[in-house]
């Protein structure tokens, strides 16, 4: 035990011993700040600024919406020309655009032929022949196998309607359909 004393006493001694002496880098720093001189450029003279006069009260605030300036344009009807029937009421299929809708299959059941469509929000739809389905007053004409042919009726933009058939086809994703 007299031995771990001794030690741990020549150890303390000799760490002591190793202490810096902090002397001369007391001095030159003591130097340096005596000897600098410290050139600060005063602050700037600010102006004040001329005030603005806020004359825009009388428009619209940049926080609201616009109204609606003009007022849709109205295309008479013409006469003698393709119009869709308006006033019947829509089936679930119309809601979609054909783009949302792709062809799952087809079936039989009790001799009548069945589609099946998947909307792009993950519904089933069945329909049948003559049934309505898509944006623009489609209408189911045939049903095979692998593909569905529709009529539809677009806006020519003179107040008729052109007819344009549009197959679906069971290859085809959502958004993937064929026109004809």
């Amino acid at each position: 035990m007299k031995h771990c004393s001794t030690l741990a006493l020549a150890s303390i001694v000799v760490l002591s011993a190793c202490s810096p002496t902090l002397n001369d880098l007391t001095a030159y720093t003591a130097q340096v700040k005596s000897t600098t001189q410290v050139n600060i450029d005063p602050y700037p003279e600010f102006t004040k600024p001329p005030s603005a006069q806020y004359t825009a009260q009388n428009f619209r605030s940049p926080f609201t919406r616009p109204k609606e300036a003009s007022t849709p344009v109205k295309v008479a009807k013409q006469a003698n020309c393709l119009q869709p029937d308006f006033n019947r009421k829509k089936a679930r299929l119309e809601e979609y655009g054909l783009d949302a809708l792709s062809l799952a299959g087809s079936f039989t059941s009790q001799g009548k032929r069945w589609a099946l469509f998947k909307s792009n929000d993950g519904s089933l739809h069945k329909a049948q022949l003559g049934s309505r389905i898509g944006l623009f007053y489609g209408k189911i004409k045939e049903i095979n196998d692998k593909s569905v042919k529709i009529e539809q009726l677009l806006p020519d933009g003179a107040g008729c309607w052109q007819r344009k058939e549009v197959t679906l086809s069971t290859a085809s994703a959502a958004g993937e359909n064929e026109n004809v």
